[in-house]
């Protein structure tokens, strides 16, 4: 099975090739995988080198011209370096893009907590109008991405990652998929927790619903699966508590309970792969079944 980063350099390719109004805005990360889209079309992919507030200003740039463009790094400098371009060089000049990030909340630890953004879908949470796609398979990154590039003007964030479920889902961007049925409670399952979470509710009375647009939050969704009252988990692979808002608003007028699960506010410090870093947080299986028991008790 071929990466998300590498599905996204072969679908956004393909996509230059269809759509003139498309370019592609790089900074130095991810150039290799559009070397022969860019020999096609030298002026629709630019790489601007290890410079990320310049990459938001030429995709702001871009996009005042008409284009709709695509821009890619990491996920801590695309969205943390370089926020100040964000909020304004697109959501003040009142144009749209699409975001593409890799490497997530730590995917590559190595590369030490300057290549780490836990906080990324947060700080967009205080900008207004972006719609935010959390993918769980690389097919379903391919879904998302077609989507943010066809989505007209709007302002869209696609969050990349190496944390990958075992098989894709049949998704439909902006709806939350129903993935099994309970009594007891609604798991709310972002992006590529799906499988921790599967596996960590095996025998409990609970509802699974798979969130891979997390902005705007499928707020009928989650209603109809929860009733007159009850009690929500979300678990995210980004911030702890990141959606805890969105679920309250959804339920203003519902008894309700909310747990939020995700990455701890505390700074990440350590190396080590993914499956060590989401035991590490609290999110694998055992940790999430624990914990997710215990609220529902």
């Amino acid at each position: 099975m071929d990466t998300m980063r590498e599905r996204f350099a072969s679908v956004v390719s393909r996509l230059l090739d269809d759509d003139p109004r498309l370019a592609v805005v790089l900074a130095e990360i991810g150039k290799d995988g559009f070397t022969d889209a860019a020999r096609a079309h030298p002026d629709r992919v630019i790489n601007v080198g290890i410079r990320e507030q310049l990459l938001i200003g030429v995709g702001g740039g871009l996009a005042l011209t008409g284009m709709r463009p695509i821009l890619h790094t990491f996920a801590s400098f695309l969205v943390e370096r370089p926020f100040e371009q964000v909020k304004l060089d697109f959501g003040h000049q009142g144009v749209g893009g699409v975001l593409v990030s890799a490497a997530g909340s730590y995917d590559w630890p190595a590369g030490g907590y300057t290549h780490m953004a836990p906080g990324d879908v947060a700080l967009l949470d205080t900008l207004d109008g972006w719609t935010v796609h959390v993918p769980g398979h690389p097919d379903e990154a391919e879904t998302l991405l077609r989507a943010a590039a066809a989505a007209g003007d709007d302002s869209v964030y696609v969050r990349l990652s190496a944390h990958s479920n075992s098989a894709p889902r049949d998704i439909a961007p902006g709806r939350f998929l129903t993935v099994r049925e309970g009594r007891r409670g609604v798991v709310i399952a972002v992006g590529p927790m799906l499988d921790g979470v599967l596996t960590a509710v095996e025998g409990l009375d609970v509802t699974v619903l798979y969130a891979t647009t997390v902005r705007p939050f499928d707020e009928p969704a989650l209603r109809a699966a929860i009733g007159g009252l009850g009690d929500v988990v979300l678990v995210e692979p980004y911030l702890a508590g990141t959606s805890t808002a969105a679920v309250n608003d959804a339920l203003a007028d519902r008894p309700h309970r909310v747990l939020g699960l995700g990455i701890p506010r505390r700074e990440l410090r350590r190396y080590g792969t993914i499956d060590e870093h989401l035991a590490g947080q609290g999110l694998d299986p055992l940790a999430l079944r624990e914990r997710i028991s215990a609220f529902l008790r």
